[in-house]
C-alpha cells in the first residue's frame, strides 16, 4: 500500500493519507467524509439521490440503513424518522433499484418480524456516518448498533439494554429467499430479489455468524401474516425456512451494556464461496480492527489527492465528493480457494474465471468518472476494461447500463467512450485490447435482443441517412445521434492506434454526422425527419422527446470532439459564445409536455437559478468548459466557481442533482483541482479555475502532480498567468502525457479576469475541425 504524508510534523512523518490543515496539523481525508451528502432526496427533487453507503473502495457489497420499505429505491432518506434494518445493498440508482438485498436489525421485545413492527425513531444528532463506520442509537429499542465493512463481508456490533427479549432479525426479503440455522451461532441463507437484468439461476448467498450462542429462534416465510408465540428453543441445526419472504429471529438474553457482534458476508457463487468470503477478509478480527482497516484504506484512495488552502466546508465537500467518485463501478468478482479472480455472469449465469465489475451507467460516468480513474486510479480501471472484456465474451454486447447485467436505461453507446479512453492513456490490459475494440465495432450495428439500449438503437438509419430520424418511431433521436457521432471518433482513435487506417477514416468521417441535425435557422441541434426536413413545430425549451432529459439548449453542445466544427457552424467563436452566454441569460423556461409532468431535472434547473443550465443532469456539465475554445477562458472560470461555491456542499442536499454513480462528484474533484476531460479519448483537459490554493496528486506511478494557486480566494477567480514545470503556459489546456510524468503546474489567481490570455486558435484545446 503506498503512503501519502506530508511531513508538517516529526510525529506525523511516517503518517498514511493525513491531508495537512492549514493550522500545520494533519487530518485524515476519511474524517472529511460525509456518507449523508445527496441523501434529502425525494422523486420531485434530487438532492443527490444518494445514501450512506458504508464500505470499501469499489467493494462487492455496500452496506445501508435502512429508512425505507422493502423495495423503495429511495432505501435512506434524511427526512425519514425510523430505521427498519441495516441492509446490504447493491444499488447504484433509486431509479434501477436494488438486488441480492438482505437486512439484519437488532431489536428488543417479542414478535418484530416484520418491517413495521421492528422499526425504531432514530436521530441525526446520535448519528455518525463515515465511509468505513456506521452507528446509530435506536431509541425504541434502547440498542446502539454499528457496522465496518469489508470488500465482501462486514462486522456489525450492537450493544443491548438488559433484557430476556433481545435479538437480530435477519430479512431475507421478498420474491424468493431462505434462510437456515445451521448451528448455535450461525445463520445462512440466500435471497433472489432483483430489479432485472440476471439469469434465472441468480443467487446471493450469506452466511452470519454470532459471537453469541442463540437462546432461541423463529422463522417464517410469512413475516406479514405471522402469529405471535411460534417462538422455538434452539435445535441442533438444520431448522430452515424457504418461500416467498424468509424471515429469522435469533434471540439472547442479555445484560445492560452488553455487545453482540454478527459477522456477515456474502456471495454470487455459492454458499461456500459465501463462507469463504467470511473467514478470509475477516478471519478472527474483532470489530475495532476491521474498523481500523477500514478506515485505512479509504485514507489511501482518497488520499491520492491531497487538498490545501481551502476552508473546512471545500475540504469537506471535496473528500465527500472523491468518496462517491470511488464507489462505483463494484466488483463483482470473488477470490477462489487458489487465490484467483472468479465472477458469477449476470450475463450468462455460469461461474467463471476473471474480473467483472458493475453497477453503473455509462451514460453518465463516461465524461469525468472514468476518466478520474485513468489519471488517478489506473490499475482499478484496468480491472474493470478486463471485466467489460468479459461481459462482451459472456453476452456478445458491451454493457451501457449494468446492473448487474444489462439493463434498459437511457441512451447512446458510451461504452465507446469509457473503453476508448483506457485503451488510449495506456491503461486496459493489453491482452484485453483487440477483445474490446471488435466489441467496439460490433456494438455499432445490432442492439440487445431484450435490452434496446445495449446496443444502437436505430443504427440502421444513422449508418445510412447519418442520423436517427425524428419521425422514425425513436424517441431521444438527437441525444442518441450526437452521441453515436462522438462514440464513432472515439474508435476511430482506437483504430489509429491499432494501425487500421480504413476503420479511422470510415469512422471519422462518421463522427460528422452531427453536423446532420444542426438547424442554421436557430443555431441548435433540432430533429430531423427521414426525408430532410426539420421536426416541426420546435421548441428550444421543449424537454425530452428528441432529447434525453435536456432540451435543444442542453443538448446542442454535446459535440466534445469538435468544438471548433460546432462554432464553425454556427457562424465563428464569437457567435458560438454569444449562444452559450445565451443558456446563462435566458431565464428557466421550460416545456414539460412530452413528459406529462415536470420531472425532477427540470425543477432542479428552475432552482438553480443560473438561466437554462442545468447542472443537475449530465448531458450540461462541460458546457462551462467549451469558453476555452472560442479564446474566453475567463468566462469558463467565472462560471466553474459559480457552480462550485452554489450547487455543491457537505450537506444532506450537496448536491443539486442526482449523484449518478460519482459522475456529478467526479466533476467536482476535477474542477477543484482547475481542469476538466470535456473530450474523453483525447489527451487533453479543459482549463478552468482552481478552487484550493494548493495541491498534490500522487500518481500510481509514483509521480506527483502539484498544483499551486497564488493568491487563490473566493475574490480571486480569474487565471492572471498559468505556469507549467517553470515555463509560461497561454494555451487553455493540459495534456495527459504532461501530467502523467509529473507536473508543477502554477497559477495566478487574479480579481479581474485576463482577457488577452487563452484568446489565440493555438491556445483552445482538441477540436477534430481543428487538429486535423
Amino acid at each position: 500500500m503506498k503512503k501519502y504524508a506530508f511531513i508538517v510534523l516529526a510525529a506525523l512523518a511516517a503518517a498514511c493519507g493525513h491531508v495537512p490543515h492549514d493550522t500545520g496539523t494533519a487530518i485524515r481525508p476519511s474524517e472529511y467524509v460525509s456518507t449523508l451528502v445527496g441523501t434529502q432526496s425525494d422523486y420531485a427533487l434530487s438532492t443527490g439521490n444518494t445514501y450512506p453507503a458504508v464500505a470499501l473502495p469499489w467493494g462487492m457489497n455496500f452496506w445501508t440503513p435502512q429508512t425505507g420499505p422493502m423495495g423503495d429505491g429511495w432505501a435512506y432518506t434524511y427526512g425519514a424518522h425510523t430505521i427498519r434494518g441495516f441492509k446490504q445493498t447493491h444499488q447504484p440508482s433509486p431509479w434501477i433499484n436494488d438486488y441480492g438485498q438482505f437486512s439484519l436489525m437488532p431489536v428488543r421485545g417479542r414478535d418484530k418480524l416484520g418491517e413495521e413492527s421492528r422499526q425504531s425513531w432514530f436521530s441525526h444528532q446520535s448519528e455518525t456516518a463515515k465511509p468505513y463506520y456506521y452507528s446509530v442509537y435506536l431509541a425504541d429499542h434502547d440498542i446502539v448498533a454499528e457496522m465496518t465493512p469489508t470488500e465482501r463481508a462486514a462486522v456489525m456490533r450492537f450493544t443491548f439494554p438488559e433484557s430476556t427479549e433481545s435479538g437480530v432479525v435477519i430479512d431475507a426479503f421478498d420474491r424468493g429467499s431462505r434462510v437456515e440455522i445451521v448451528d448455535a451461532q450461525t445463520v445462512a441463507g440466500y435471497t433472489t430479489r432483483n430489479s432485472g437484468g440476471v439469469p434465472e439461476n441468480f443467487r446471493n448467498w450469506f452466511v452470519i455468524r454470532f459471537d453469541k450462542p442463540f437462546a432461541a429462534v423463529e422463522l417464517t416465510d410469512a413475516p406479514a401474516s405471522y402469529e405471535a408465540g411460534s417462538r422455538e428453543l434452539y435445535p441442533e441445526g438444520g431448522k430452515a425456512v424457504e418461500g416467498d419472504h424468509a424471515v429469522a429471529k435469533v434471540h439472547f438474553s442479555t445484560v445492560r451494556g452488553e455487545q453482540v457482534t454478527a459477522r456477515v458476508a456474502s456471495s454470487f457463487i455459492s454458499a461456500e464461496q459465501a463462507l469463504r468470503n467470511l473467514e478470509t477478509e475477516l478471519g478472527t478480527d474483532d470489530f475495532e480492527t476491521v474498523k481500523a482497516r477500514a478506515q485505512e484504506r479509504w485514507d489511501d484512495v482518497l488520499g491520492r489527492i491531497e487538498v490545501t488552502g481551502g476552508t473546512t466546508d471545500q475540504y469537506r465537500t471535496f473528500y465527500s465528493c472523491l468518496y462517491r467518485s470511488t464507489l462505483f463501478p463494484r466488483k463483482f468478482y470473488e477470490i477462489d480457494a487458489a487465490g484467483k479472480p472468479v465472477h458469477y455472469s449476470p450475463y450468462n449465469g455460469e461461474v467463471l474465471p476473471g474480473y467483472m465489475y458493475t453497477d453503473t451507467g455509462f451514460w453518465d460516468t463516461f465524461r469525468s468518472l472514468f476518466p478520474l480513474l485513468n489519471l488517478v486510479y489506473p490499475s482499478v480501471n484496468a480491472e474493470i476494461q478486463a471485466g467489460l472484456a468479459n461481459a462482451y465474451r459472456e453476452s456478445g454486447f458491451l454493457p451501457e447500463w449494468a446492473s448487474p447485467g444489462h439493463r434498459g436505461c437511457m441512451v447512446g453507446n458510451n461504452s465507446a467512450s469509457v473503453v476508448a479512453d483506457a485503451i488510449l492513456k495506456g491503461v486496459t490490459p493489453e491482452e484485453d485490447v483487440i477483445t474490446l475494440y471488435e466489441a467496439m465495432l460490433a456494438g455499432r450495428d445490432k442492439v440487445h435482443p431484450t435490452v434496446s439500449s445495449t446496443g444502437r438503437l436505430g443504427h440502421e438509419y444513422y449508418n445510412t441517412l447519418g442520423y436517427v430520424p425524428y419521425d422514425a418511431g425513436i424517441d431521444e433521436n438527437v441525444a442518441r445521434t450526437l452521441e453515436y457521432a462522438y462514440d464513432d471518433w472515439c474508435i476511430a482513435q482506437v483504430a489509429k492506434k491499432l494501425g487500421r487506417p480504413e476503420d479511422a477514416e470510415r469512422l471519422e468521417k462518421a463522427s460528422q454526422n452531427y453536423k446532420n441535425l444542426f438547424d442554421p435557422e436557430t443555431k441548435l441541434m433540432r430533429g430531423r425527419n427521414a426525408d430532410g426536413t426539420f421536426q416541426s413545430p420546435f421548441s428550444p425549451y421543449k424537454w425530452g422527446d428528441a432529447y434525453t432529459e435536456g432540451n435543444a439548449w442542453h443538448y446542442t453542445w454535446s459535440v466534445f470532439h469538435d468544438v471548433e466544427g460546432l462554432a464553425e457552424l454556427m457562424g465563428g467563436g464569437k457567435e458560438f459564445s454569444k449562444m452559450l452566454d445565451s443558456v446563462f441569460v435566458v431565464p428557466p423556461i421550460y416545456d414539460d409536455s412530452y413528459y406529462g409532468v415536470r420531472i425532477h431535472e427540470i425543477t432542479e434547473m428552475q432552482v438553480a437559478n443560473m438561466g437554462n443550465y442545468a447542472h443537475g443532469n449530465q448531458p450540461a456539465q462541460h458546457m462551462i468548459y467549451l469558453y476555452d475554445y472560442v479564446g474566453q477562458p475567463w468566462k469558463a472560470q467565472y462560471w466553474v466557481r459559480e457552480v462550485m461555491d452554489r450547487l455543491y456542499s457537505a450537506k444532506p442536499d450537496g448536491y443539486c442533482g442526482d449523484e449518478d454513480n460519482g459522475q456529478t462528484s467526479a466533476w467536482y474533484v476535477f474542477s477543484a483541482l482547475g481542469f476538466y476531460p470535456v473530450c474523453p479519448a483525447s489527451d487533453e483537459y479543459a482549463v478552468g479555475s482552481p478552487l484550493f490554493k494548493k495541491a498534490l496528486i500522487h500518481l500510481e506511478n509514483g509521480e506527483t502532480v502539484e498544483i499551486e494557486a497564488r493568491g487563490n480566494g473566493p475574490e480571486n477567480r480569474y487565471v492572471g498567468k498559468m505556469t507549467l514545470d517553470g515555463k509560461t503556459l497561454e494555451r487553455t489546456f493540459l495534456k495527459y502525457g504532461e501530467l502523467l510524468n509529473g507536473a508543477k503546474i502554477a497559477f495566478e489567481m487574479r480579481p479581474e479576469p485576463n482577457d488577452s490570455r487563452g484568446t489565440k486558435a493555438e491556445d483552445a484545446p482538441y477540436s477534430m475541425s481543428d487538429r486535423e
